[in-house]
């Protein structure tokens, strides 16, 4: 069992509800990112994704878009992002960590040096954001033999018949998409949302979390109603947008909005 099989089972035995904050790796510099991974699990953070900088992020919005180019000056590579998992480990060794981004800066590393790089510096799952589980017959078991979690999206679009597919090669967790579009996008709807995650539930036994639109502890508690998990990415990034000229202001700015979000899970009926 790795770190994120435990942290779901130990929040089922509480009946709580996971809080999975997203940071872009080198975002406004790299010396600043493990410090606000350790704030965001200050604040409550129960798993972490760390996004990986690239050029083409093609399913985020501006928001994201724009820390990958701040990153990307810096030329932040994985190899950044592997010795910042590896400083985050120093510190903390239970919290999982899950890096989230696109194929090609893996490719061009090569399947199994990533895999052994990502297991060395203690990375718990791989979401690959435009690897469907129908193409991943060779990067799976790669990362399956060395017991990285293959963690996948699901949309609202998505077919009963291809939702079954990626239920069956998914790990971890399930990562709905609430929103058709981009991260950062428009407003969710909970009632939508619970009605997409109903027949999940009867394909998976997996933690189903939901991404795109959480963006204070209203939305989180809304979503949490139904969801085994919430997701927040672009509310975090944009408040260190807001503060790139004052980093030092961050981390207290990052557990605001997630403190928030814990504050108002944690009040909720137990599942």
């Amino acid at each position: 069992m790795n770190r994120i099989d435990q942290r779901f089972a130990d929040l089922k035995a509480q009946g709580r509800r996971a809080l999975i904050p997203y940071l872009t790796a080198g975002d406004p510099a790299p010396a600043h990112t493990v410090g606000f991974m350790h704030a965001l699990v200050a604040a409550g953070a129960d798993v972490i994704e760390l996004g990986v900088p690239f050029s083409d992020p093609m399913a985020d919005g501006p928001v994201i878009q724009k820390a990958c180019e701040r990153a990307l000056k810096h030329g932040v590579r994985l190899a950044d992002l592997f010795e910042m998992v590896r400083e985050f480990r120093e510190q903390d060794s239970e919290t999982p960590v899950v890096l989230m981004g696109y194929l090609n800066p893996v490719e061009r590393i090569g399947l199994d040096a990533f895999a052994d790089q990502a297991v060395a510096a203690g990375v718990d799952g791989v979401l690959t954001v435009d690897m469907p589980p129908e193409e991943a017959e060779e990067f799976g078991p790669v990362l399956k033999a060395r017991g990285l979690a293959s963690i996948f999206l699901v949309a609202p679009t998505t077919s009963r018949e291809r939702a079954a597919t990626i239920c069956a090669h998914g790990e971890g967790y399930l990562y709905y998409v609430a929103l058709k579009g981009v991260t950062g996008a428009a407003t969710l709807n909970a009632a939508d949302v619970a009605e997409h995650l109903a027949p999940l539930r009867e394909l998976t036994t997996l933690p189903l979390c939901v991404g795109f639109g959480i963006r204070d502890g209203a939305s989180a508690a809304e979503v949490g109603r139904v969801a085994d998990g919430v997701i927040v990415g672009s509310a975090l990034v944009n408040r260190i947008a807001e503060n790139v000229e004052r980093p030092e202001a961050i981390p207290q700015a990052l557990q605001a909005v997630l403190g928030e979000m814990r504050t108002a899970l944690d009040a909720l009926p137990p599942r």
